[in-house]
């Protein structure tokens, strides 16, 4: 509407857009895009600058505040001299006026919202309640896979909107103050993070069943009873992934318009920063999730592997590397191999003969260790001299192991490796992290998979030289905001839904 009465109408890019085609218009996320044609919904054309071309209209959003951008753009043109003043605004307020555009960015949260409502309310009646009446086609674990935990982010978020709806000043909304809000539910928006991480085994399920004619009617009709637009079912289900990755550019617009003076400032300055966080923490724990496919494939490559899998306890390397052990029942010191993960250490010994094949020796309870450095000179313990040195000490019995590194770094390097795994384990009992069964019994299966005729059981070489290697993997404290959110990034062309977040994982080759 508003570009063909004659308005110019600005559009953010949310992420790059790459192209060789000559007649596509090329940007960089945050790039302002004047939107010259939008008739078709999936493809629209724009200019930036002197370029223009067509551009996917998914990888855009209109800005809330169309008055701004025609200032910039005309700056970042080349047209330093025109004053603000002089461009025609379809709103009728000057640029220094703020409230009228906090009160947009407002009501573009409250709308959204209730839309998002919407939204949720037709797949969980629409969809989810119809598949419960077929049993003979769904089983409660096929909808559990499909759906995940959409049905509790549908109450949750009726309830976040009650509050958000209290919280608007309807007289005068840019007197709203709603960051508070947010930050009362902080820890109630990381529910998004097991739907998150479900989603790719419901791409992958939902396109085991569209094979079957059955299913696609079975779905059609279940759209158009609810009378739901015309998306597929993945593309619905793709919206919770969205939006959790959109708060925090609606909370940043938010910031953007609000006086430093404002009572809603510092609140909503923090708002953004947990809800960064809220990003981050799902983006580390698809990181995690994927790593426990390597883990299980790294025990499946150990010879004479004893007692419980690694992943009933861990998920997580957290540093290996080689150590001389000495306990009171093996005085003589022997040389193995330490992979520490969160919650245990596993030991192995190397082949003589083939190095890259390894022997499990045994592993140890974290949770029921004390790790003390050790001073160079004689231990009394063990009544040895000793140099690099360090014990774990059992906190319910009187077992300890003494351990030796070659070099004081390697020593140093040990002793941080357990002060990160305590926190690791802390960190993760405070954000409720943890693998489901199915997820575990899942990996261990794939990883049991026969290997080719012929092929040796050993570990890896790539694999062995990389853990070898490894190096606890941090995420960085700010990450830049196109990896932040990138989870709502829409598919370019048919590929795995996560492919671009592998480049998180530690166990990347």
């Amino acid at each position: 509407m508003l570009i063909s009465d004659g308005s110019v109408v600005y559009a953010e890019a949310l992420w790059d857009h790459v192209t060789m085609d000559d007649e596509e218009l090329g940007f960089k996320a945050g790039s302002v895009i004047e939107v010259m044609d939008a008739t078709n919904k999936e493809w629209w054309w724009g200019r930036i600058l002197d370029s223009e071309g067509w551009f996917p209209a998914s990888f855009v959003r209109l800005r809330v505040n169309q008055d701004e951008p025609m200032e910039d753009c005309a700056i970042k043109a080349g047209d330093k001299d025109q004053d603000p003043r002089n461009v025609p605004r379809r709103n009728g307020f000057g640029p220094n006026n703020k409230d009228q555009m906090r009160t947009n960015v407002i009501n573009e949260i409250l709308n959204t919202e209730k839309h998002y409502i919407k939204h949720l309310k037709d797949i969980c009646e629409g969809y989810i309640k119809q598949c419960r009446k077929r049993d003979d086609m769904f089983t409660e674990e096929q909808l559990w896979t499909i759906f995940g935990n959409i049905e509790d982010i549908y109450k949750f978020q009726k309830k976040f909107l009650k509050t958000l709806e209290k919280r608007i000043n309807k007289e005068s909304p840019h007197l709203s103050e709603i960051g508070s809000c947010f930050l009362e539910y902080q820890t109630d928006f990381q529910i998004y993070s097991e739907y998150c991480n479900n989603h790719p085994n419901a791409c992958t399920e939902l396109s085991k069943l569209s094979k079957a004619k059955k299913y696609v009617h079975f779905f059609e009709t279940c759209r158009l009873l609810q009378k739901m637009i015309d998306i597929s079912l993945d593309g619905f289900l793709l919206t919770p992934v969205q939006k959790i990755c959109k708060y925090p550019l609606q909370l940043a617009e938010l910031l953007k318009y609000t006086n430093p003076q404002h009572r809603d400032y510092t609140n909503v300055e923090a708002a953004l920063d947990a809800m960064k966080n809220v990003a981050r923490l799902i983006n580390e724990r698809k990181r995690r999730l994927e790593n426990i496919d390597k883990i299980a494939q790294w025990q499946s490559s150990i010879e004479d592997w004893e007692g419980e899998d690694i992943l009933t306890k861990s998920s997580e390397l957290i540093h290996s590397g080689e150590l001389t052990k000495i306990s009171h029942q093996q005085p003589k010191g022997q040389q193995r191999i330490f992979f520490l993960f969160d919650h245990q250490i596993v030991y192995c010994k190397k082949d003589l003969l083939r190095r890259d094949i390894l022997y499990y020796k045994g592993k140890m309870d974290m949770d029921d260790m004390e790790v003390v450095n050790v001073d160079d000179g004689k231990d009394r313990d063990f009544n040895i001299t000793v140099k690099n040195a360090f014990k774990l000490q059992s906190k319910a019995s009187e077992e300890i192991h003494l351990f030796l590194a070659k070099k004081p770094e390697h020593k140093q390097r040990w002793l941080q490796a357990f002060e990160e795994e305590r926190k690791q384990v802390l960190l993760d009992k405070e954000t409720g992290f943890s693998i489901s069964e199915i997820q575990k019994k899942q990996a261990m299966i794939n990883a049991s998979k026969p290997q080719p005729a012929g092929k040796p059981k050993a570990v890896n070489r790539t694999y062995y030289d990389f853990w070898m290697k490894q190096k606890h993997p941090t995420l960085p404290a700010n990450l830049p905001q196109q990896q932040v959110f990138m989870l709502a990034e829409p598919k370019r062309k048919p590929s795995n839904f996560w492919q671009n977040i592998s480049r998180l994982t530690p166990f990347k080759k």
